[in-house]
């Protein structure tokens, strides 16, 4: 299987969001590659976007969502859990995607929660800033050809009432239809 471009995460990010449903995320791990299907995502698009890191501007913590679509952006929350997004648009337009939820392929168990999928599949801050590729050891690939495409629904995005009314209540969280 090839990995997805950097061109497919060069799109507008709530239709990045909505089609990494049903696609693959492949890890290797001590030599060894690994294949989810992603399940969940929330997608976080720009400056106005109130529940995303990039409402305040550009920092140190927040840098890697200006750059180019294809960029891992993996971020620490409480002390304890690991976040892995995926930038999209384009550079200079802060928006990523939240992996939210996966399915391992081989059936052995479904990571559901973004601390519990980064736990599981062994993904850090050592990845962050880094490019989705094999070199990486973390990449996306499309769904096996033939493959029909998920049934996606969509809700507001979990934990973000801090956005307020309006923000937290956009349904910017798309869900495999039966997960």
């Amino acid at each position: 299987m090839k990995p997805l471009p950097a061109s497919f995460f060069n799109r507008p990010t709530l239709r990045v969001a909505r089609e990494l449903v049903g696609c693959q995320l492949a890890v290797r791990r001590k030599g060894r590659i690994r294949r989810y299907l992603i399940t969940e995502t929330e997608a976080y698009d720009g400056f106005e976007d109130l529940a995303s890191h990039a409402a305040r501007g550009q920092t140190p913590r927040n840098e890697i969502m200006f750059r180019q679509a294809g960029h891992i952006y993996v971020y620490f929350i409480y002390g304890m859990h690991w976040m892995l997004n995926f930038v999209t648009g384009p550079a200079g337009y802060p928006a990523a995607v939240l992996i939210r939820g996966v399915r391992a392929l081989d059936g052995t168990a479904d990571h559901d929660g973004p601390a519990k999928l980064t736990k599981a599949l062994g993904i850090t801050g050592r990845i962050n800033g880094r490019r989705l590729s094999r070199a990486t050891g973390v990449w996306v690939e499309a769904p096996p050809t033939g493959a029909p495409h998920p049934r996606v629904k969509t809700s507001p995005r979990i934990g973000v009432g801090y956005a307020g009314p309006v923000w937290s209540k956009k349904h910017y969280r798309f869900l495999m239809h039966g997960c």
